[in-house]
């Protein structure tokens, strides 16, 4: 068996050679790397070295320390995740990881999300994963990369061929950039996972979603699709819809904080009826109002059994709609998961889905409401279960690896790392 290298004690090593003040949030997290006897001889390791990590005193990790890291981590084959997020690193820090991923061979999972990386750092790691044949998870959240980066990830689609799962959430990319992501995904077959949220648009036209799916309409490897803050409208959707209709590996559609009202929602519903691959639906943050949750429930209860979670949370629905979901739970028997929370939640609703609860069909763990009663009326309180509860975070113990904590993560599980 092999016998893992004292990262601790090669980091302390690196620091005097590279003349670099030692980081105490480093130190400590390779410490308890090296203290943790369970971990030896295993595949990997992810180092977690996330600057929102609240349970130690934290140091911002800067391009100098990453710098450091690169050097210690060079020939170790046990570490293949590399947690960086919510740290101060920029483009000098974004070099420092394109060198690593250039002379790695072992690395799998790179986390950088909001981090001060922007346009040309965005070039430094794409142009490295033109090469890179290991890397199959990478986190860019929030990072303002711009128009132009994405331009650089779109280059890298066309050539990468192990990337499977790539998340450009909150990056600024822009229409062009969009346009050029859809087009290298109707020839590359091996990403599993795209998070495209929250674009720069300046259009109304719906150009960018009239693109993504055309590329549904040919694409047979994509598994999980993100489309928050597109201003998505009916128009739009119609135009996934058609999509989808010849698509057999969509599993998971995002379609949170758009502007989806409930004549959108009837192509969906109609989708539902014959699509047999689709298993996770976000709608949360629309205006679906009753109506819209109708079509839903009538697709569902009749026809899809396919569909396994459902988020309409904050969508302008009353007791009206909310019961006609609960409804169709009761005869739909593969819907497992629903998200309510944010709606007009009257008495009628809280006891519908009180009794879903309470026969066993609804699990506590599966929906983001719990039961109360006083003075012999029962109420829904929150809970804080949704689709993407870990997306931002991740808990330093316990409900991280718990299925039932996120989802999207128990139903269309795609490589983590």
């Amino acid at each position: 068996m092999s016998v893992r290298p004292d990262l601790h004690q090669h980091y302390v090593q690196s620091c005097r050679s590279l003349g670099q003040p030692e980081s105490p949030f480093i130190a400590h997290v390779l410490q308890e790397v090296d203290k943790n006897d369970k971990m030896k001889g295993t595949k990997g390791i992810t180092l977690k070295i996330a600057g929102n990590n609240h349970l130690v005193p934290v140091q911002n990790v800067t391009d100098d320390d990453l710098q450091v890291l690169a050097s210690v981590l060079h020939n170790s084959v046990f570490v293949t995740g590399l947690d960086l997020r919510c740290n101060v690193l920029t483009d000098a820090g974004a070099k420092h990881v394109a060198t690593f991923l250039q002379e790695n061979s072992t690395l799998r999972y790179v986390n950088l999300m909001f981090n001060d990386i922007g346009t040309s750092g965005a070039e430094l790691i794409a142009a490295v994963l033109h090469r890179n044949d290991t890397l199959i998870y990478l986190r860019m959240t929030g990072n303002k990369i711009g128009n132009k980066g994405g331009m650089f990830f779109a280059s890298m689609l066309q050539i990468n061929s192990t990337l499977e799962k790539l998340d450009l959430g909150d990056c600024d990319v822009g229409t062009q950039s969009l346009i050029a992501i859809a087009t290298a995904l109707t020839r590359n077959q091996s990403l599993k996972a795209i998070n495209l949220n929250r674009p720069l648009l300046y259009s109304q036209e719906e150009e960018t979603t009239v693109h993504i799916a055309l590329m549904l309409k040919t694409n047979p490897s994509l598994v999980e699709l993100h489309l928050c803050k597109h201003e998505m409208k009916n128009f739009g959707v119609e135009r996934l819809c058609e999509a989808l209709y010849e698509n057999s590996s969509l599993r998971y559609l995002d379609l949170g904080c758009n502007k989806i009202s409930r004549d959108g929602v009837k192509f969906l519903g109609e989708l539902l009826k014959r699509n047999q691959t689709l298993e996770i639906l976000d709608l949360c943050a629309n205006r679906i109002e009753d109506d819209g949750a109708i079509y839903l429930s009538e697709a569902l209860a009749l026809y899809n059994r396919t569909l396994r979670a459902l988020s309409v949370v904050s969508n302008g629905l009353s007791g009206k709609g909310l019961v006609a979901l609960a409804d169709a739970m009761k005869t739909n028997m593969e819907l497992a998961y629903i998200y309510i929370w944010g709606n007009k939640l009257d008495e009628a609703t809280c006891v519908a889905f009180s009794e879903l609860i309470q026969i066993g069909r609804l699990k506590p763990n599966c929906t983001d409401v719990e039961p109360y009663e006083v003075d012999g009326h029962v109420h829904l309180a929150e809970l804080s279960h949704g689709l993407q509860k870990h997306y931002y975070w991740t808990p330093s113990c316990g409900e991280e690896t718990s299925k039932d904590a996120n989802a999207s993560l128990a139903i269309a599980a795609v490589t983590e790392y």
